[in-house]
């Protein structure tokens, strides 16, 4: 191929509230069209073209990422009544293992030996056999049943993220049920493990009912549970940690409502906890008698409250007074001698340990946080199924600090370490430094930036960097570790994540002040994120590069349009980059629930006005952009590929007239969802592939220094 491909412009006129807009690529909705799949393909085939060269950069790059990752692995086993759950890898095998042991024949956690499984092994889900024969294999979800002789698992052969449910009898290996299919993914068993509750989506792929199947019958036997007219709110279902209650979670970007069906009578009606008001949010975590209650009917952060399990109203929540007013409590769980409470403050997570006290009023006694050694981290809840545990597992990393699993003893506040990554190869990770930055916005509002790089990287304004973003939904972009990420580092490159608005690190106020009318904030911080990393000589101003998925994509769009000289290369990965488009049609995924984060551009004329504004694809322009790459995913029912399809023909007929115009790649993964491939290894190859991409984008071929010279 000499030149891109050239999508065909047909422009097809709309017009809301006076503005007739005429879009030259509205073809591409029709995604199943030969003409829209040809053209992918077409586009697929310039991308290998142009980067054949790097193939040998993005083999090196993948086996960089093999050789630090241990293949044959095991996850740390965690007890539940009689036996130890926990996966396995194999080296070699795309997918994950599910299996248990009997913990009276391993009383102390069981390990693999020389790679082999513990002795008595039980399967419950070998994935890389049920993923034979298959493009794509995804996991919805996996349950045991409270007797624990029967696996309910969903799995997706598309991913598009719609599932068919399979049930086995675990000692046998027997397939007892598979009537139920094209559901949303979420289970829960009823007690006596006769009944399965699941999820039905509706034509705009929204989850919007519950559903009961009787194992051993025909599905259209199945019972309708819950129907959510509401077209902005979504439905999921569990079980609680004691498998005593069906909880059916409904819930907007705003707005929220629990149900609860006693598990031991699943044919009764779900009972309503609290009704839904509009604006408020709340959660619940059944144990024994009682629920705990994270809400914000009173504080913008959230607080904790306690009510019987009988609970119908919000006039039964007792309040705890267990955080303050700058503390955002992100979640609860009880358990027989204490309460964990996830809360952010001050930009970072935090566990707070209270632990119980019959004397106390409210049951409650001695309260304290969780300590750990680093100021910049993340932490959460592990994995605790039994409620009489003394010890919480707690989970822990940092950009320097490998995935930490760890018991906490609530009492003596002692750690018992019971796992932490491994990286092979011999790096030495005493050798990256970790660092909080803080830009300042146009507002003058201070930003959140988290930086790792080597020890020999020095701040002279001439290392290159990757500056990582999202900043939607609430979503907080924590600090995590990486070894695929080492590959960047020791090739001498800053990676930094900016927590810009949107997000929540800050607290839920963050979020809400990147959100609607306040969303050009998100795109606003960012670069400000970017101007401070340049100016304080953290990185070179040339050698910059950006990142982000998703919405993180939509990010990348906007700046890409409105500062394309901050940037040598942006990766938008699954990017919303058509949200106007999508928002105004109602009968799309993302749309009506939408509503509640972008505005409702149908009804509003300044909503409608805001998002034209900054749409990546209505503002597309001749000008010179940043070397771009463009990656999606042709099942996505997140982010359908029309959107990055669309943006790209628009930049392509853009940049017809630009001088010295920079490449643009555009990749469609045709047998992947919104999270690209499913098996391990052709996701690492992806990976490798988009990094050498990046590295050649910003700064050539380097190889990395494996062994960096001692500071000085």
């Amino acid at each position: 191929m000499e030149q891109p491909p050239v999508a065909r412009r047909k422009p097809v006129a709309r017009t809301h509230h006076g503005d007739t807009v005429e879009d030259p690529y509205a073809w591409m909705a029709d995604r199943g069209a030969v003409e829209f799949v040809d053209h992918l393909a077409l586009e697929n085939a310039w991308a290998a073209q142009q980067t054949a060269p790097l193939q040998g950069l993005a083999d090196d790059v993948f086996e960089e990422f093999r050789s630090r990752i241990e293949e044959t692995d095991l996850s740390v086993p965690v007890r539940h009544d009689r036996w130890w759950y926990y996966t396995r890898t194999v080296e070699g095998e795309q997918y994950a293992v599910e299996a248990r042991v009997l913990v009276a024949d391993h009383p102390d956690r069981p390990a693999l030996t020389e790679g082999r499984p513990p002795a008595g092994e039980q399967v419950l889900l070998d994935q890389n056999a049920e993923a034979q024969g298959q493009e794509f294999f995804g996991v919805g979800a996996s349950e045991v049943s409270p007797a624990g002789d029967l696996l309910a698992y969903s799995v997706d052969l598309a991913g598009d993220e719609r599932y068919d449910v399979r049930v086995r009898r675990i000692d046998t290996g027997e397939l007892l049920d598979d009537a139920v299919r094209r559901t949303g993914g979420s289970l829960a068993f009823s007690l006596d493990g006769r009944h399965l509750f699941y999820t039905r989506v509706d034509d705009a792929w929204r989850p919007h009912q519950v559903w009961r199947h009787e194992l051993g019958t025909p599905s259209e036997q199945d019972v309708l549970v819950h129907d959510e007219p509401d077209e902005r709110f979504f439905v999921g279902v569990g079980t609680s940690r004691d498998d005593r209650w069906v909880v059916i979670a409904i819930g907007s970007k705003t707005t929220s409502e629990y149900r609860l069906v006693d598990a031991s009578t699943p044919l009764d009606e779900p009972r309503v906890v609290a009704p839904r008001r509009q604006g408020v949010e709340y959660d619940v975590e059944p144990f024994g008698d009682q629920l705990l209650v994270v809400h914000n009917a009173q504080r913008v952060n959230f607080e904790l409250a306690l009510a019987p399990v009988t609970c119908t109203s919000v006039d039964e929540w007792q309040p705890l007074d267990l955080t303050g007013d700058d503390e955002f409590v992100t979640g609860a769980e009880g358990f027989d001698d204490f309460i964990a409470v996830t809360l952010r403050r001050a930009g970072g997570t935090g566990i707070r340990i209270v632990l119980r006290d019959a004397d106390a009023p409210n049951g409650l006694g001695e309260a304290h946080d969780v300590s750990f050694g680093e100021p910049v981290h993340t932490v959460h809840v592990g994995a605790n199924p039994e409620s009489s545990t003394p010890t919480i597992q707690v989970v822990h990393e940092s950009l320097v600090t490998p995935r930490t699993v760890e018991d906490y003893d609530v009492r003596s506040r002692t750690f018992t370490l019971l796992k932490q990554q491994h990286v092979r190869g011999g790096h030495d990770l005493a050798r990256y430094r970790q660092r909080r930055e803080w830009a300042t916005a146009a507002d003058g509002t201070r930003i959140p930036i988290s930086v790792v790089h080597r020890d020999d990287v020095e701040p002279d304004g001439t290392a290159p960097g990757l500056l990582h973003g999202y900043g939607a939904y609430g979503i907080s972009s924590d600090p995590w570790f990486s070894v695929l990420r080492l590959s960047l580092l020791d090739r001498g490159w800053v990676f930094a994540v900016a927590h810009v608005r949107g997000g929540s690190e800050m607290g839920r106020s963050w979020y809400d002040d990147g959100k609607l009318e306040h969303k050009p904030h998100t795109w606003g911080d960012f670069v400000a994120c970017a101007d401070h990393l340049v100016d304080g000589g953290i990185v070179a101003r040339d050698r910059l590069a950006a990142e982000g998925g998703s919405a993180g994509g939509l990010l990348m769009g906007v700046v890409a349009n409105e500062a394309p000289d901050r940037f040598a290369f942006v990766h938008a990965s699954v990017p919303f980059v058509d949200p106007l488009t999508t928002i105004l049609d109602p009968s799309m995924p993302l749309t009506v629930i939408e509503w509640e984060e972008w505005g409702n551009p149908l009804e509003d004329p300044e909503a409608y006005r805001l998002m034209k504004s900054y749409s990546p694809y209505e503002n597309v322009r001749p000008q010179r952009y940043p070397s771009l790459l463009v990656t999606t995913s042709l099942n996505d029912t997140r982010v359908y590929a029309t959107e990055p399809a669309k943006w790209v023909a628009a930049l392509r007929h853009a940049l017809e007239g630009v001088d010295d115009a920079r490449p643009l790649l555009f990749r469609t993964e045709m047998a992947g969802g919104h999270g690209g491939q499913s098996g391990r290894y052709d996701t690492w190859r992806q990976w490798a592939w988009e990094t050498a991409v990046l590295i050649d984008q910003t700064t050539g071929h380097p190889r990395p220094d494996a062994d960096p010279p001692a500071p000085a």
